[in-house]
């Protein structure tokens, strides 16, 4: 069932997944994708490890508020302004604040994968009292900007989704899931229907339709972010890579566990970008035993 929280005029839809009594997690997902890209086999195994678990849209994605259009290009013209197109990026971390407000959690553990790793390294400096334990899955660091950003993508990767086109139909919505699941998957994984069947469902439900909105996807990655660096970030900090990921490079989760003190970092075998079934209870079990030296800290 949909919740929503309140971020002054924005709304921001949240669902609980399950497992309620047990250590609280915030699910934090990436840029123009619905809280139903997280697989509920990863959120099950989540619970199954004592989670209390709760996954959220971003500001201008699935269920949330999505701001008006504006001219704002496409999304890496977006990335290389210098001024932000819609909002700053402070709003986000508030937006997952606002989150946990409305679920009554004064703290709680953040997973966050892709551009959903950069807000919970965000909100972890901006509200350092609220984050129980920092997890990054597949993020960029939060210390690069502009130019410096792209040098930790495969750039080759990107005009692929630029060349994306499929008819707004119910097919079409699955096919473009399945031809997205592929651009992101580990090389060599077969991704098929059965990959994305369960959230092109969700998504169809809830009348959500990731990957349609260009403009929304440019005003979130605009946002600029006036923070802070790493190095703020008291909370005990893992970084999980895919060592396959065809999108955002190692080098990347380097620099994030080289900048925040303590950081742990560790490469996952044989995943990419898009979370497939197979690595799922590796994360799950990273982020149980994250969770344990937090408490034990």
């Amino acid at each position: 069932m949909t919740r929503f929280a309140h971020n002054g005029d924005i709304r921001i839809a949240f669902e609980d997944l399950g497992g309620s009594g047990g250590d609280p997690l915030l699910l934090v997902m990436g840029l123009g994708t619905s809280r139903f890209w997280w697989p509920s086999g990863l959120s099950a195994a989540l619970v199954a490890r004592g989670f209390h678990v709760v996954s959220y849209d971003q500001r201008d994605a699935g269920e949330s508020t999505h701001l008006p259009d504006r001219r704002v290009g496409p999304p890496v013209k977006a990335l290389l302004q210098r001024r932000a197109p819609a909002y700053g990026f402070e709003d986000f971390t508030d937006d997952a604040v606002a989150v946990l407000d409305a679920l009554g959690w004064n703290r709680a553990h953040l997973f966050g994968h892709s551009m959903g790793g950069l807000i919970a390294q965000r909100t972890a400096i901006r509200h350092p009292g609220r984050v129980l334990s920092l997890a990054t899955s597949a993020a960029v660091p939060s210390d690069a900007s502009g130019l410096s950003v792209l040098r930790h993508l495969h750039l080759s990767c990107l005009p692929r989704f630029t060349r994306l086109r499929h008819p707004r139909t119910p097919q079409g919505d699955l096919d473009l899931a399945v031809a997205v699941a592929r651009i992101l998957a580990a090389p060599g994984r077969a991704i098929d229907e059965h990959d994305v069947r369960e959230l092109v469902d969700a998504e169809a439900a809830h009348h959500v339709a990731s990957f349609r909105d260009a403009k929304a996807q440019s005003r979130q990655i605009g946002a600029k972010w006036n923070g802070g660096p790493l190095r703020r970030i008291t909370a005990p900090t893992l970084v999980l890579h895919g060592e396959q990921d065809p999108l955002v490079r190692m080098s990347a989760a380097r620099a994030i566990a080289a900048a925040v003190p303590g950081a742990q970092l560790r490469p996952v075998p044989g995943a990419g970008h898009f979370l497939t079934r197979e690595t799922w209870p590796a994360y799950a079990d990273e982020l149980r035993a994250l969770a344990d030296r937090a408490a034990t800290r």
